[in-house]
């Protein structure tokens, strides 16, 4: 029977970190960021982000401009919301089949949008990394070499930490020193995963 474990959180808060360590505890890591970007290649998807928002997204030799297509989900709440709407189910179809074809036992499900894709429902527990706002900050503008405005309209359209608090059977904190975090982290595998 497989164990999955979801794993989510604000961006810039340490997921990718975690994953890495769950990787290395012997966890087979769905890193839903990439699988998103493989969705993104999937003629329906591009057809219905076509129809949600428009033509502009998109270059003259009508690729995905993701950008562009960022900027404008980003810009407000409805359109954060109205791109997790119109992608959320073909990312949560591709998580189910990954899921299936996976002959490890142990699965981290590395998901930013795990409640609002209802991918929540495929794990077995759910971990949420936490982390102060300027830490978040700093290490998006590192991650992503992007502007401090950029940055900060990234985690304008992401989720309080108080959402993650109330849906989260456990919460780790990334806010001291690495060597604290991944200590943190590798005793709750062991606790869940088993080894």
């Amino acid at each position: 029977m497989k164990y999955v474990l979801g794993l989510t959180g604000p961006t810039g808060a340490g997921k990718s970190t975690a994953s890495k360590i769950a990787e290395e505890s012997g966890f087979y890591v769905i890193d839903c960021d990439k699988l998103t970007k493989e969705v993104y290649k999937k003629s329906q998807v591009l057809k219905a982000i076509k129809n949600a928002f428009g033509e502009e997204v998109f270059s003259e030799n009508l690729k995905l401009d993701r950008k562009k297509l960022a900027e404008k989900a980003f810009s407000s709440k409805e359109n954060t919301e109205l791109l997790n709407k119109t992608v959320l189910p073909f990312i949560l179809e591709y998580i189910k089949e990954k899921i299936n074809d996976c002959q490890n036992e142990k699965i981290l499900l590395d998901a930013p949008t795990l409640f609002e894709s209802g991918a929540n429902a495929l794990c077995n527990d759910i971990c949420a990394v936490l982390s102060l706002e300027q830490n978040r900050l700093n290490r998006i503008i590192s991650r992503d070499n992007i502007t401090k405005e950029d940055a900060l309209l990234r985690m304008s359209a992401a989720k309080k930490d108080e959402y993650y608090k109330a849906r989260t059977q456990h919460i780790i904190y990334n806010d001291e020193n690495e060597e604290n975090f991944k200590a943190e982290f590798s005793r709750l595998l062991m606790k869940l995963g088993g080894n």
